[in-house]
């Protein structure tokens, strides 16, 4: 990096995310939508839709009713959460005025090969909302090259104003890995002994936070003494193409629904490293930091192997056995600049895909394992278990659908093509209630990701071992030559063979429903 780069920056503008009033290119999105709807209606030869099929439909439609009530189920207590319960949260903390700010706010932030307008936008918002806030605080930034102290000391010295009790504390990362920055820094923050009521939020090289963002975060912690962290409400902006931003934008909405969701049981399931807060006397517990930077996960056939990515896992499950809850704030908004890993939407989105998803199933086996029904609760253990089923279930209406067309009729296809166009769009039409935008593109991109995301989920679980960053591109050591390649093979023996049995069980129910 050019340490030049201190003396002027032109930061790009971010759109602030709420509602933004639809143009003329998303109102006719809209019109091309319904037109696609009832094109696709008329395609359907309403004879397969009458009682002599009511086999085939019952099939298929017992399958849906389970998966439409699990996402119904989320919905509802998402918008409960949202609408209701956590507006009386939040005047409630409000009534204890300036009680419910911590003692000490302190702020680690990492930065590895983040572009330099993204790291002036993330540290001069890290500083503006310290400078609002009326606690004393420190920023710990967790970095690697010599260059970023340079360009930080410049943006602190214009922004921070008259306020001798905000500092700030430079770590020197060695480059080899999120986990060692954030291990280096929770240790740099142990050494300076926070008080009690002090509170500690980890923020990713490339996250803005936006006007009140610590302030709505941080004050929940004096009125939750149980809750050990919390997560925000993420927003993006996308440097890609329209799809690619879409894409984005849909799957935080997703984020959004099951955030409320297991909010309302003070069971959310990760806490992001985006941007998450913490109680101070949390991360300064040895166990924490070691789980941060060392978690690993024992696997009944590839051995033990350490996590490479997920920290944002590793902290969630250090909290939940150390008997903490865990809670999202969605009036604590966050806006995520998202760089795509390849400029190709399937490959981006894929690698992407692969590496959220396998960090998912990774904490998914080990949380059900350790922890159990008494500390996960009820309903976290059920989404829990149901994430493993779900990945098959919802290739069962394409792959059904595809083999029945082929062998008994196209008729059968076009049925599904029509329920997944009208059901999408149904769905896509209850997210303007999330307050988040909403897109034409989202039924399409909503399918996508159901279908790719399925498969790389069926493809991650069979090979756990297999990881990698998309910004770093480091991998993780697979050990010895032999074990390696008995792994690789016992991973694809394991992958095929489900896959012949879950085509098998799709041949015999679409074989029990012709009978």
């Amino acid at each position: 990096m050019d340490e030049s780069r201190a003396i002027s920056v032109e930061a790009p503008e971010y759109a602030a995310p709420g509602f933004h009033r639809p143009g003329i290119r998303s109102w006719c999105g809209w019109v091309f939508l319904l037109a696609l709807i009832a094109l696709a209606s008329n395609m359907v030869d309403p004879s397969y839709l009458d009682p002599a099929h009511k086999n085939f439909i019952f099939i298929i439609g017992l399958l849906g009713i389970w998966r439409y009530s699990n996402a119904f189920t989320h919905y509802m207590r998402g918008m409960y959460f949202l609408h209701w319960r956590f507006p009386r949260v939040r005047r409630a903390v409000e009534r204890m005025g300036d009680a419910a700010l911590p003692t000490h706010m302190y702020m680690v932030v990492t930065s590895f090969r983040i572009p330099t307008e993204t790291t002036y936008e993330v540290y001069r918002s890290v500083f503006e909302e310290l400078q609002r806030l009326p606690v004393a605080s420190t920023v710990i930034a967790s970095i690697v090259e010599k260059a970023d102290e340079n360009f930080i000391k410049q943006i602190m010295r214009d922004v921070v104003l008259e306020r001798d009790d905000i500092r700030l504390v430079i770590i020197r990362a060695r480059g080899t890995g999120k986990r060692d920055g954030l291990a280096h820094a929770f240790r740099a923050l142990s050494r300076r002994m926070p008080v009690e009521g002090a509170v500690v939020g980890v923020v990713d090289g490339d996250t803005i936070m936006l006007p009140g963002c610590i302030d709505r975060a941080a004050k929940l912690f004096a009125y939750m003494p149980n809750v050990g962290g919390v997560t925000t409400n993420e927003f993006c902006a996308v440097e890609g193409s329209r799809m690619m931003k879409e894409w984005h934008t849909m799957r935080f909405v997703q984020r959004h629904i099951n955030m409320c969701s297991m909010s309302l049981s003070r069971r959310v399931l990760t806490l992001t490293g985006r941007l998450s807060f913490f109680r101070a006397s949390v991360m300064t517990d040895p166990e924490f930091i070691k789980d941060v930077e060392a978690d690993f996960l024992d696997h009944w056939r590839l051995g033990r192997f350490q996590f490479l990515t997920g920290d944002d896992k590793s902290s969630w499950f250090s909290l939940m056995r150390a008997g903490w809850d865990t809670y999202y704030v969605p009036d604590s908004h966050t806006l995520t600049v998202e760089h795509p890993p390849d400029s190709n939407f399937f490959r981006a989105t894929r690698q992407l895909m692969y590496r959220w998803y396998g960090n998912s199933l990774r904490q998914n086996f080990r949380a059900t394992r350790e922890l159990g029904f008494r500390r996960l609760g009820l309903f976290a253990s059920y989404v829990l278990y149901d994430q493993r089923v779900s990945m098959w279930t919802c290739l069962v209406g394409l792959s059904g659908s595809v083999v029945a067309g082929l062998v008994f009729g196209i008729e059968y296809l076009l049925i599904y093509l029509f329920w997944i166009l009208l059901s999408r769009t149904l769905v896509t039409v209850l997210f303007f209630f999330t307050r988040h935008p909403v897109d034409p593109l989202y039924p399409f991109v909503l399918y996508y990701n159901q279908i790719v995301g399925s498969v790389m989920k069926v493809y991650s679980m069979f090979h756990m071992d297999r990881q990698s960053w998309t910004r770093q591109k480091t991998t993780l050591s697979g050990g010895a030559d032999f074990d390696v390649m008995l792994n690789q093979w016992t991973s694809k023996a394991m992958l095929m063979s489900s896959i012949a049995i879950f085509f098998g069980v799709i041949s015999i129910l679409l074989d029990v429903s012709q009978l």
